[in-house]
């Protein structure tokens, strides 16, 4: 029996670089593609003597022509810090990548997986957020290359596949950390985990009491295989995500509790358009790919920092 080849665009970024690792595990031969915008070569540097991996330097805006059976399509910068440093590129890299991929996807017959984001659904005047919410977006703001791209991409999916019946996957991926996070990404659990290691004040923007769902990197790296492995009829858009609410004031106690830091905890003001509340309804992923996410927060801060306080180490 021939070995599937997968393609995993922005495949050497944080989620990319473990689902390339889970692709692998699972007999896979797998292409690697990234312009190393956020991704780094050292996510997959253990990857590169595999007999079955392939790493391939290139930004999805510009057309690939490989040949393969599967496409998880990841390229985008996916942090405020990252995709508001150069907002038309990443709107360029969601749509233009996106009609890339999915005109891959049409020449090869191949299934194609989209990570799409939580953020589609904008600030959510409906909470916590089901798959048929439309959203609340500003398609005008500092954040809107982030959130207008992926929604649009998702728009060409869904016409691919209405117009030309491809084999497309729709997932909308709510915050996931792990190991691997950058540093400086701007994200939440990197944040506080970067200033509780050094000693620094722990920043939280607004006062504290604005929520979010947090769900371990595993977790959903097996959500998106299974997605892929579904049924030809069933093309989300499906949530991903840990549907456990925390407030940013639990999370940052929990650091500081886990790292024995003594870091005091300070209050800035909360950026334009930041979402207040953010939860997923899972209800679907349930029902459909038999999952939910399983990773105590605990457990999987406990790994994260880990992975931190080894990379401080190193750089020593």
């Amino acid at each position: 029996m021939e070995q599937t080849r997968v393609l995993v665009t922005g495949g050497a970024g944080f989620l990319g670089s473990h689902l390339c690792e889970r692709l692998l595990a699972d007999g896979c031969e797998v292409l690697c593609v990234d312009n190393f915008f956020t991704g780094r070569r050292s996510n997959i540097a253990h990857l590169l003597t595999h007999p079955r991996f392939e790493l391939m330097r290139h930004d999805v805006t510009f057309p690939l022509y490989v040949e393969v059976d599967q496409i998880y399509n990841l390229a985008c910068p996916a942090s405020p810090v990252h995709y508001q440093h150069d907002p038309v590129q990443t709107t360029k890299t969601s749509v233009h990548g996106a009609i890339n991929m999915l005109g891959l996807a049409k020449r090869l017959g191949a299934r194609i997986l989209q990570a799409s984001t939580s953020e589609v659904y904008g600030d959510p005047h409906v909470h916590p957020q089901t798959e048929d919410y439309w959203g609340h977006v500003n398609p005008i703001g500092p954040r809107s290359c982030y959130d207008e791209g992926k929604r649009c991409a998702e728009t060409l999916f869904f016409d691919y596949h209405r117009q030309h019946r491809l084999r497309i996957k729709v997932v909308r991926i709510f915050n996931t950390y792990g190991p691997r996070m950058l540093p400086n990404d701007g994200r939440v659990v990197s944040n506080f985990i970067v200033q509780a290691l050094s000693g620094q004040p722990i920043t939280i923007y607004g006062d504290g009491t604005q929520t979010r769902s947090f769900c371990y990197v595993d977790d959903l790296i097996e959500a998106m295989v299974r997605m892929m492995a579904s049924a030809d009829d069933f093309t989300g858009p499906v949530n991903i995500g840990n549907p456990d609410e925390y407030s940013m004031l639990q999370l940052a106690r929990e650091i500081v509790r886990l790292t024995g830091s003594r870091s005091e905890i300070i209050f800035r003001p909360l950026p334009a358009d930041d979402p207040r509340q953010r939860k997923p309804d899972t209800t679907l992923a349930g029902e459909r790919l038999g999952w939910q996410a399983s990773t105590p927060l605990s457990t999987g801060l406990s790994r994260t920092i880990a992975y931190f306080t080894e990379s401080n180490r190193s750089k020593k």
